[in-house]
């Protein structure tokens, strides 16, 4: 009596549902958690074929089988197991796990099924496969997203190299105009040139103040003209990486001197370029073409932008890390907000009024001294006066 109170404890708490029917599909018992996921009461279920508790097509079909399996003893449930779907009281049906054993009791044949409720785990499923199938949308639209940018980005990178190829022949179109129209022009100005010389000379015994003056016009002018052809010219050759340093040793005294000479024929009314040297060594070793070049540049800024009566210091140093030149001037200086796109190419400060120049001249220094790893560095003061300063290592 114990055992048989204990079972039935152990039926009517259980939380799976159970259902006992016997060998005509009849049920016999329905414990309290059958009822509650049927949505019967006990005694609407007990009497009844279980198929009562079974949607169409299992609900037509259970009885055959009860009937092929206690003839045959070929089972498609009982102690196996499978997901079937229940029929609850108001029509709605749910999944479960069922899971059949045949039990033999005082001469008949009982069918025990466990009734495992799976509408959680069907939906969490459900949820999951649906997640899943948003993910799966969300990945396929990136995906297209990517492609379609992968495909922008191919035709951004074709066009760019198309555009790189258009510059590249503009460029190559560009470098053999300049250098075409630098030697082209050269040939009329040197003649333009030896025409003013030989006038200058025949009109001499005329002694007029006229002729001489504007025969001083036209050397100008051609002098100007020279001056932009050769920026240019070497601006071309500086785009087409056709500079290449040649570092020999020379006396920078004597190579300064030099300069000092030539520039001084240029100068202005009583302008004068005061050279000092600083330091026992003079032995350099630099291009001595760029590096004159850069001279030259910066001698010719300083007399075109300093007045008549002035002074303009041209000096160099040598210590035993490096080689110091520096030109300085009193001139009209460069006012603080062009100082920052000084070194720029065809920048021209502001206060340059009618002053011939074409802006490339620094662009050029700086890119000549950065060539021979030099820096270069400058301090100015409107109507003070500039100041340049290049610096090289010294070659070891």
């Amino acid at each position: 009596m114990e055992n048989a109170a204990l079972l039935q404890a152990i039926i009517k708490n259980a939380i799976d549902g159970i259902i006992t029917i016997d060998e005509r599909g009849r049920v016999e018992s329905i414990n309290p958690s059958g009822c509650n996921l049927f949505g019967y009461e006990a005694s609407e279920v007990i009497g009844n074929n279980i198929a009562i508790l079974m949607p169409q097509p299992d609900k037509s079909q259970h009885d055959e089988y009860l009937h092929r399996y206690q003839h045959t003893g070929q089972a498609h449930i009982i102690g196996i197991g499978r997901e079937v779907m229940g029929l609850r009281k108001d029509g709605t049906t749910f999944p479960f796990r069922l899971g059949v054993s045949e039990v033999k009791y005082s001469g008949r044949k009982i069918y025990t099924g466990f009734i495992h409720d799976l509408s959680r785990e069907k939906e969490a499923e459900s949820q999951l496969k649906d997640y899943a199938t948003h993910l799966e949308e969300l990945v396929e639209e990136r995906t297209q997203s990517l492609k379609k940018s992968l495909d922008a980005l191919q035709e951004a990178k074709e066009e760019v190299s198309q555009s790189l190829e258009k510059e590249r022949e503009l460029g190559q179109l560009k470098s053999r105009f300049v250098s075409m129209a630098s030697h082209e022009f050269r040939t009329p100005l040197s003649s333009i040139q030896l025409s003013a010389s030989l006038i200058e000379r025949y009109a001499q015994e005329f002694n007029n103040a006229n002729i001489t003056k504007h025969i001083g016009k036209i050397k100008s002018a051609v002098e100007n003209l020279t001056g932009i052809l050769n920026d240019f010219l070497s601006l071309e050759k500086l785009e087409a990486g056709k500079v290449e340093p040649i570092f020999t040793a020379f006396d920078i005294v004597k190579f300064a001197e030099e300069i000092t000479e030539e520039m001084q024929l240029v100068a202005k009314q009583n302008q004068n370029i005061i050279y000092q040297h600083t330091g026992v060594l003079s032995n350099a070793k630099l291009d001595q073409s760029l590096l004159k070049n850069c001279i030259i540049n910066l001698i010719s800024n300083s007399i075109k932008y300093s007045g008549e009566n002035t002074f303009i210091e041209f000096n160099t140093e040598i210590t035993q890390q490096q080689l110091l030149v520096i030109i300085k001037d009193n001139g009209i200086g460069i006012p603080e907000n062009d100082q920052k796109h000084l070194f720029e190419a065809f920048f021209r400060a502001h206060n340059t009024g009618n002053i011939p120049g074409t802006g490339l001249g620094l662009n050029i220094v700086t890119r000549y001294v950065k060539l021979m790893d030099g820096t270069i560095q400058f301090k100015s003061e409107v109507n003070k006066g500039t100041s340049f300063i290049l610096s090289f290592p010294i070659q070891k």
